[in-house]
């Protein structure tokens, strides 16, 4: 009798494991229903062919699905349901899977948007653009393209749809990206203040601070950057408080700004008062943070999806790209017109190259005044010399004229010796007589031309 009561629990529990696993294999055959439906009964023969390749898409035959919605696309290009079908046509790749069919499902998704952006349906699909990289996005450590173009496609959903339900989802999945995105920086920041590389240290985590404030160990981040700055020198002592008094300040209730506060004192520099509004949003964290569970720290260096339980459940994320930083070490150069920052960014209007000035002009617009004020002073000096008439007169157009100009020129130059009540100026004021060098110079070379030969006309004496 022992024996038979210790066998039947066994086979008790033996059964309920089969049926179990039957259950289980039966919950995985049962279809899931497509989210776009049309409620609509007719039977029309385009709502019989949307309807025909549903019923393909719930049960997992897609390539069937997408043949008959490209004839209805084809056949019907007038049909009400013709929006539908394209969108169909995308959730079917997105429910297919795969690098491939993903890849698919976001270009057809974007040509939905292109076509049909007033549409409600438009910003559902850009959510699935966004969950497409989300759910593809690797560790910290790994490649971080599927994260930027997460982020990327994340703050087109926000700013393109505001209004839309998927917003408040959107903006967590964002938060938890930049989780994803800021501890990569953080173990960079940390390998190089282990390694005592202190400039570089502190230039990464600096940046990270400002670029994602609502990084999960921020606070680590800054005491690390004021350790970094202390080993720089005494130089770097201001920007060591000034790193410090901002974890007083914006994180008040970190284990870090007791310390921070001690150092503060220490220093005899002022130390800020804690803000409310980082009072309020770190005991938010606290209370709503994800609880890991039993195994979370054994099975988590298996999986390859990110852990993202620390990301912060409150706050706007960041809307902007991050900007280059130049190391505390390095001397920032005298201020200089023209672009100082450069940022990375991708290309939203393509009309930009033809309607927005070259950026490389503006040397040559300085170059060009220069060389505009110099046009101007000789144009000016040309001036006078005309206004005085010595200058045009130096060299007469015809060789015949030149033996009466040095008597013009001698009179000239005796005509200052005597008053000359009625000196005339021209037109722009100026005096018709030059400097007495001018004139013996205009002399010199008025005379020198009219010792040459004309070779025009014969000569008298042979004549």
């Amino acid at each position: 009798m022992t024996r038979l009561s210790k066998q039947i629990p066994a086979k008790q529990i033996l059964v309920v494991m089969i049926l179990a696993a039957f259950l289980n294999v039966a919950c995985t055959f049962k279809r899931k229903k497509y989210e776009n439906p049309i409620a609509k009964d007719t039977q029309q023969p385009d709502k019989t062919l949307f309807d025909k390749a549903v019923k393909d898409i719930e049960h997992g035959r897609f390539e069937i699905a997408r043949l008959t919605l490209n004839t209805l696309i084809n056949t019907y290009d007038t049909s009400e349901y013709l929006a539908k079908a394209k969108l169909a046509v995308a959730d079917s790749w997105y429910r297919e899977g795969g690098t491939h069919g993903l890849a698919q499902a976001e270009a057809e998704y974007k040509d939905f948007i292109l076509f049909y952006p007033a549409m409600e349906e438009a910003a559902e699909s850009q959510k699935k653009i966004c969950d497409i990289h989300f759910f593809q996005m690797d560790k910290a450590d790994r490649d971080p393209n599927n994260a930027l173009r997460a982020e990327q496609e994340c703050r087109t959903l926000i700013t393109q749809f505001p209004n839309s339900k998927f917003v408040p989802q959107t903006e967590q999945e964002l938060r938890q990206i930049q989780e994803v995105l800021a501890e990569a920086e953080f173990q960079a920041g940390d390998f190089y203040h282990h390694r005592g590389a202190n400039a570089a240290a502190a230039n990464r985590l600096g940046g990270l601070v400002d670029q994602y404030p609502l990084y999960s160990r921020a606070d680590l981040s800054l005491w690390e950057e004021a350790d970094s700055f202390s080993k720089m020198g005494p130089r770097f002592r201001q920007k060591e408080g000034d790193t410090l008094a901002k974890i007083v300040k914006d994180y008040p209730l970190s284990p870090y700004a007791d310390q921070a506060r001690k150092k503060l004192l220490a220093f005899e520099m002022p130390v800020p008062e804690a803000d409310p509004a980082a009072v309020a949003r770190m005991k938010y964290e606290q209370e709503n943070r994800t609880k890991e569970g039993m195994f979370h720290g054994v099975l988590n260096p298996f999986r390859g999806s990110p852990d993202v339980t620390m990301a912060a459940k409150s706050g706007s994320p960041t809307m902007t790209n991050p900007k280059a930083s130049i190391p505390a070490s390095i001397p920032t150069p005298a201020a200089q017109p023209g672009i100082t920052d450069v940022t990375v960014a991708p290309v939203t209007d393509p009309t930009a190259l033809e309607r927005l000035p070259d950026a490389r002009t503006t040397p040559a617009k300085e170059g060009s005044a220069a060389t505009g004020t110099g046009a101007t002073t000789s144009s000016e000096s040309n001036t006078s010399s005309a206004g005085g008439a010595p200058a045009s007169a130096a060299t007469p157009a015809n060789p015949k004229d030149a033996a009466a100009s040095p008597a013009s020129g001698s009179n000239a130059a005796a005509s200052p010796a005597a008053p000359a009540p009625d000196q005339t100026t021209d037109k722009n004021g100026k005096k018709k007589n030059d400097k007495k060098s001018k004139r013996k110079k205009d002399t010199k070379s008025t005379s020198a031309d009219s010792t040459k030969p004309d070779s025009t006309k014969p000569n008298s004496q042979n004549n």
